[in-house]
């Protein structure tokens, strides 16, 4: 295509776009008439006509008193409220018995008899088991026959020296071997003793495992012994919370078999390092039981109360964003104010904002659109001022 042909229809495309805009842009007529163009308003009237419609709309809002510029925008207001967040922990927590013990014995023989049954309260040192002690009685027999003859020797020599009929070497022989019998009947003793299991701590039998007349070995489970007088909870909680935990601080449990009761507690434990993993802190509680109504594995939901952080919170409504960042309108005087604020937290009807903002002032909710630094406005539901005011 030659170039005479390009510049031409190029010119067609301008001149083209240009009717358009004359024709449908509505504030056309105004800008050729600026530009000194008269025939636009002809060649455009059905722009000239919608600007005449916008023109009358305008001054029918000014005559309600809602355009802006020409008086006070009409606009709804609500009061900033006060919310408190992070004064109240609740977590699910599992419980355990604040002692258990799994009793087993010293040594591998038979199981002759279980002293206690299955739910058994017992006592610290209490026999629970036996097993079979027939060559622990006669070693501890024999290391008594040792220790009385040596004992007798030792008594014989001692009248010979006082005759000098012995050298004190040998009595002093005969006296190691008396101590030696002497610690053999001890060990003898230790180990009859041992052939009876004894609980170590006051608690609740379980379930038995095994039967008397089984063979057992140390590694063998005899019995399982909780002591419930008091019940421990482990649970975690998020890391904010960390520093506001203190041990001996009390909370409140619920049993989720039971909600309806609440057991009162105080923190035990609390773990010395934060989970990388989950960012949260083991924390352990701790729940008298006197009436035995808890037992170990519970779950339990633990509620914990702080003095929390407390924030100006507004409507949804009010939060608009600009350049700057998020801001409402505040209303004093009658006039607006814009104030930025930081979001601390979004709820289904509040947010909570950090902002130079007081509880009790008005920000706007509604009407935001017309609205602008330092213009009057008019709240709805307010009275209107007089004409001559």
């Amino acid at each position: 295509m030659s170039v005479w042909k390009q510049i031409a229809l190029s010119i067609v495309v301008l001149m083209a776009a240009f009717a358009a805009w004359v024709w449908f842009f509505p504030g056309a007529s105004q800008v050729m008439a600026r530009w000194g163009i008269d025939w636009a308003s002809a060649a455009t009237p059905k722009a000239a006509d919608a600007a005449a419609g916008n023109r009358q709309d305008q001054g029918e809002r000014r005559g309600r008193g809602g355009g802006a510029g020409q008086g006070p925008v009409l606009v709804a207001t609500e009061p900033v409220q006060t919310a408190t967040i992070n004064d109240r922990l609740q977590a699910i927590g599992t419980g355990r018995a604040s002692a258990t013990v799994t009793v087993t014995p010293y040594s591998a023989g038979r199981l002759t008899e279980f002293l206690v049954s299955s739910g058994a309260h017992v006592k610290k040192g209490e026999v629970v088991a036996k097993l079979d002690s027939e060559t622990e009685e006669i070693a501890l027999n024999r290391a008594k026959i040792a220790r009385d003859d040596n004992a007798a020797k030792v008594k014989r020599l001692r009248s010979l020296r006082a005759s000098n009929a012995v050298s004190s070497v040998q009595l002093a022989d005969a006296e190691v071997a008396a101590r030696n019998a002497e610690l053999a009947v001890s060990d003898a003793e230790l180990a009859l003793n041992r052939r009876s299991i004894a609980s170590p701590i006051a608690g609740v039998v379980g379930i038995l495992p095994i039967e008397a007349g089984n063979y057992v070995t140390s590694q063998s489970a005899l019995a399982t012994i909780d002591d419930r007088s008091s019940i421990l909870v482990d649970f975690w909680v998020p890391e904010r919370f960390a520093a506001l935990i203190t041990q001996g601080a009390e909370l409140e449990a619920r049993s989720l078999a039971g909600p309806g009761t609440v057991f009162k507690g105080t923190v035990a434990a609390v773990d010395n390092r934060v989970d990388q993993k989950s960012r949260t802190l083991l924390v352990q509680a701790k729940i008298d039981n006197p009436s035995d109504a808890l037992r170990a594995g519970m779950s339990f939901q633990v509620e914990m109360r702080f003095a929390g952080d407390t924030y100006p919170s507004v409507s949804p409504l009010a939060i608009q964003w600009g350049t700057e960042g998020a801001f409402v309108w505040t209303v004093v005087d009658n006039k607006t104010k814009r104030v930025l604020v930081r979001i601390i937290q979004r709820n289904t009807d509040e947010v909570l904002v950090d902002a130079d903002i007081a509880p009790g002032q008005m920000v706007v909710t509604e009407g935001v659109q017309s609205v602008r630094e330092g213009a009057d406005v008019r709240v709805a539901g307010a009275p209107v001022p007089a004409s001559g005011s």
